[in-house]
């Protein structure tokens, strides 16, 4: 795993100059073939392609602190300006300066400048077609989920497929969303599918990186999200011919004591090494902040402790009795102890702490040394996602299948629970399903934004009280500070 993202670091910064240089388009050199010649340097330029998903601009924060925003959970932050950001999110008073999402609208930049890179200079070096394939499929599959995710949160955005060169325009215009699923992200996608190996075809140093079952998982959402049900179920389908199957307990596909990584359930995580000496906010940082982020603040049960996200009572209602995923989800007063350790209502201003990626102190000291993944994609959720487009297009009864299967080994073994729904039945407890089974890992936001055009996310947070919400909110705000520096960017509507 090291050779995925830490050779490409140190290459990386030794072909382009400072990361700071790379992001800085008006500096940026373009690597030539002379520079890019063999194997090990194309190996580390497509590593250099994954690392910005590591950091707080992305995955190690911004994305899955969307659960606060999608009303599972609230900001426990030390109160102030601390976390106002989120703050301002979760209760749609979001103005054009908020930070988080000028994270997110910068945070995959770099690696779309990687991916294009990759994508220009790679086809035609002299090395063997198996690595060269891989690294063409690697920064297709990758550069498709960078664009998704800018897509799902800011509509449309500029369009880059080629590395920035001196001359280069510089200002762009946003290019129409729908442009970008049909002429980027589904073929990359696709080509990704074609070129990528399977999971088991790579080598234990290779673990985590992106394969054929994470790329036909990702164009299952894709689908998924643009309602082309069929090729959702195709793409289902496919990954599960690869071999993919839910592990036998939940609490498996999460950090917990063994820090449980690249599990039989995974299609796709994003790596840390830990046991970085790199600063808190540093992008070079290799440690997984989620454990520090989640556990109950103030109290020393873990490395840091946050307490970040708290979950909500409303959240905590929508368990089922006998539902094993709750005490393996959430920490509540009464729940098994963690790392000896019995939790009380007290340490959450809502009652509730988030259990599912904590790691005890004694594998995690502190924040910089957790080594734990953060799992984009698992089987779960194209189960989820099968049954509910098997649902969509009427076939209700074989929708009833894959639903079952995540929910039995969530202990809710009764099976009648889920047969002889209607279609509206069916479809409602589909959403409840992933709502519960992928709590707190940044699906919830994406998934109530498309359901029903976005009306889904307005009636549900009203019902809860988020009364701020309006149309507009479905959207992010393109950052002002982007809008000031190249005035060929247009506002969202309502910003």
């Amino acid at each position: 795993m090291k050779k995925i993202l830490y050779i490409g670091l140190f290459s990386i910064a030794t072909i382009f100059g400072s990361c700071s240089d790379f992001l800085d388009k008006t500096s940026y050199e373009d690597p030539s073939a002379e520079v890019i010649k063999d194997e090990a340097v194309a190996i580390a330029l497509t590593n250099g392609a994954y690392q910005p998903l590591q950091r707080p601009k992305l995955y190690n924060m911004r994305m899955w602190t969307l659960d606060i925003v999608a009303g599972n959970s609230e900001v426990g932050a030390g109160g102030g300006q601390d976390g106002i950001e989120t703050v301002q999110l979760a209760n749609f008073i979001t103005g054009t300066d908020n930070a988080a999402a000028l994270d997110i609208w910068r945070g995959p930049n770099p690696g779309i400048l990687y991916c294009n890179t990759v994508l220009e200079s790679v086809p035609g070096l002299n090395i063997s077609e198996k690595i060269k394939n891989r690294c063409i499929g690697e920064a297709k599959f990758l550069r498709a989920h960078y664009y998704f995710i800018l897509v799902q949160l800011f509509g449309d955005v500029p369009l880059s497929l080629t590395p920035a060169k001196p001359g280069d325009d510089l200002k762009p215009v946003r290019t129409d969303k729908n442009r970008i699923y049909n002429e980027v992200i589904i073929p990359d996608l696709k080509d990704a599918i074609s070129l990528l190996p399977t999971r088991e075809e790579y080598g234990d140093n290779d673990k985590g990186r992106a394969s054929k079952g994470a790329a036909a998982g990702m164009l299952a959402k894709v689908y998924l999200t643009l309602g082309k049900y069929s090729d959702c179920i195709e793409m289902c389908k496919l990954v599960e011919s690869l071999g993919y199957t839910l592990n036998s307990d939940y609490s498996l596909c999460f950090g917990g004591e063994k820090v449980n990584k690249n599990t039989a359930e995974s299609l796709f995580e994003v790596q840390y090494l830990g046991l970085t000496k790199a600063g808190f906010w540093d992008d070079t940082n290799q440690a997984c902040w989620l454990s520090t982020y989640m556990g109950p603040r103030g109290t020393g049960w873990v490395g840091g402790g946050y307490g970040w996200n708290q979950p909500t009572q409303e959240f905590i209602g929508g368990y089922e009795y006998g539902d094993l995923r709750k005490e393996k989800t959430v920490l509540y007063e009464g729940c098994p102890p963690f790392d000896g350790k019995a939790y009380k209502k007290t340490m959450s201003g809502t009652g509730y702490n988030v259990r599912k990626f904590l790691v005890p102190l004694s594998i995690s000291p502190d924040y910089n040394t957790n080594s734990a993944s953060i799992v984009v994609l698992r089987y779960a959720d194209v189960l989820l996602m099968w049954a509910e487009a098997l649902n969509e297009l009427g076939s209700t009864e074989d929708a009833e299948e894959p639903l079952y299967q995540v929910r039995k080994r969530a202990g809710l073994t009764d099976r009648t629970d889920v047969e002889g729904l209607t279609q509206i039945e069916m479809r409602d407890k589909i959403r409840h399903e992933r709502r519960i089974e992928l709590a707190f890992e940044g699906h919830r936001w994406f998934d109530m934004i498309r359901w029903e055009g976005g009306q889904y996310a307005l009636n549900f947070l009203h019902s809860i009280g988020k009364v701020n919400a309006s149309k507009k909110h479905l959207l992010f705000p393109i950052p002002q500070k982007e809008i000031d520096s190249n005035h060929n960017l247009s506002q969202n509507t309502g910003y």
